[in-house]
């Protein structure tokens, strides 16, 4: 497959929102500045703006370029050569097909060969009615390829989802869609892969023989901010459980797919979550963020919020046990916690090692080895730490716990933004970091029983870990949540930040 995308027309709908102008215009521009895109090709902005024309969409976009803290004089000459606009109006038949009428008029006007990229960066409530107006206007099909690329949430529940399957798949093949989860862009969520089917020496450790239990940490120190109004339909359940953290889960517990490849990979993936066991109700913690203090500054509870009804059950935080009823995984728990006002931000896996069967060390206190971890985080301070026991030099005899590490900043410098790598791979055809239709359905299997029953809604204090019930969920393992932070703490160590 070629990793230089040959000419092709990108039409963004939804051109002049907010995900446009912060995210996916500045990706572009990025890729075309560092040679990555044809010099042959066009981005169109779409929307309902009949008072805008091409000149307004470039000063929009370079305005909003700029924002991003990119040269002016480079982002004018770059705007002026590349974009485009195109108002939809209502959105109706007779729009959609003066759409097409435009796609082709640029396509013959800058020789370009019909590959066509459709960008649904709307509302989910607009995605039916955009796919079909596409699809009666004949903008399904072309001379070239066409593709598209539709933004999370992928439904609301096991039934919208379905339903949002099956209007896709009445105009689009399986192969056209590219479902974009930005988690699946970030560098070091590939990296899973590389590191564990390329390094044998964990490989052979990832086993319900070896493993103890693995623990999944997605928070987030922020509130609901400007998004009461999305955020209090949703939940944390929707917003992060069903989607970034079940393609956690389904990267670390996956079998060794055949081949890197799109199919091999998230055909693993579908597996891994068909393996999941149905969640029992005692096996999720459900939160909601009181007052608090978070970073020494005091915040309101999720209900003095603006724009939360003041009788919102609406969780901001979830705690998950998982069971995985595979020959690797049975008996090993995956934990899984996320939530909005915890301590900080950060994205973590820990997989935690069996103790060996005998103790050797002893002290007065009992056995003084402590199980191997393994660390991998993903954001803030993206990389891996694997903690392990050693002798503290001299007398009496005592045992420390350090981390063996590695940070991807020390070795790479600056991460590339996710939405780069996907939009690159969107434009070459390679759809390995995109989820799959079954994907999507197989996770609200799992998650939709959770939304229709009534289940109790903790509080916790802005600032903290979350509910007590969610500590509650491990101890009846004999386990407990932990970070590397807390290791590196408890043993006197620096801060990895």
């Amino acid at each position: 497959m070629s990793t230089v995308p040959e000419p092709h027309v990108f039409v963004i709908l939804g051109g002049t929102g907010d995900l446009a102008g912060r995210k996916l215009l500045p990706a572009i521009f990025h890729l075309s500045r560092d040679g990555h895109l044809s010099e042959r090709s066009a981005i169109l902005g779409v929307s309902r703006d009949e008072e805008m024309n091409d000149a307004a969409y470039r000063s929009w976009a370079r305005d909003a370029l700029e924002r991003s803290g990119l040269d002016p004089e480079e982002l004018a000459a770059w705007c002026d050569a590349n974009l485009y606009y195109h108002a939809i109006g209502k959105g109706g038949p007779d729009e959609y097909r003066a759409l097409c009428g435009r796609i082709e008029w640029l396509e013959k006007s800058l020789d370009l060969p019909g590959n066509r990229a459709f960008y649904l960066a709307l509302p989910p409530g607009a995605f039916p009615s955009s796919i079909e107006g596409m699809a009666a206007a004949g903008l399904h099909r072309s001379t070239g390829w066409t593709r598209l690329v539709v933004e999370k949430p992928f439904g609301r529940d096991l039934e919208t989802a379905r339903d949002l399957n099956q209007i896709l798949h009445r105009h689009f093949e399986e192969s056209q869609i590219y479902r974009i989860d930005h988690y699946l862009g970030k560098e070091t969520v590939q990296n899973l892969l590389v590191f564990r089917f390329s390094n044998v020496m964990f490989e052979s450790l990832w086993s319900r023989d070896r493993v103890e239990s693995v623990q999944i940490t997605v928070a987030e120190e922020l509130g609901v901010e400007s998004r009461a109004g999305y955020y209090d339909t949703a939940g944390a359940l929707r917003d992060m459980v069903q989607n970034h953290v079940a393609q956690l889960v389904s990267l670390i517990g996956m079998e060794v797919p055949s081949s890197f490849d799109a199919d091999s990979v998230r055909y693993e993936k579908i597996k891994l979550l068909k393996a999941i066991s149905p969640i029992r109700p005692h096996d999720v913690v459900l939160g909601q963020y009181d007052r608090g203090r978070v970073d020494d500054v005091e915040v309101p509870g999720y209900l003095a919020e603006e724009g939360v009804p003041s009788d919102s059950r609406t969780e901001t935080f979830v705690g998950l046990k998982l069971e995985i009823d595979t020959w690797r995984w049975q008996g090993v728990p995956f934990y899984i916690r996320t939530g909005k006002r915890l301590p900080h931000r950060l994205t973590q896996i820990a997989v935690t090692f069996r103790e060996p069967p005998v103790c050797l060390f002893e002290s007065v206190g009992g056995c003084q080895t402590h199980p191997n971890v393994l660390f991998m985080t993903l954001q803030p301070n993206e990389g891996f730490a694997l903690c392990f026991d050693v002798k503290v030099p001299g007398e009496p005899f005592a045992l420390r716990t350090l981390p063996l590490d590695f940070y991807y900043r020390d070795a790479f410098g600056d991460m590339p933004d996710a939405y780069e790598t996907l939009l690159l791979d969107i434009l070459i055809g390679d759809q390995t970091l995109f989820v799959h239709g079954d994907w999507t359905e197989e996770s609200w299997r799992l998650f939709t029983p959770i939304l229709e029953q009534e289940s109790a809604v903790h509080s916790y204090p802005a600032g903290t870990w979350g509910p007590r019930a969610a500590e509650d969920l491990l101890a009846r393992r004999g386990h407990s949540w932990m970070g590397l932070a807390d290791i590196r703490e408890h043993h006197g160590l620096p801060s990895d930040e």
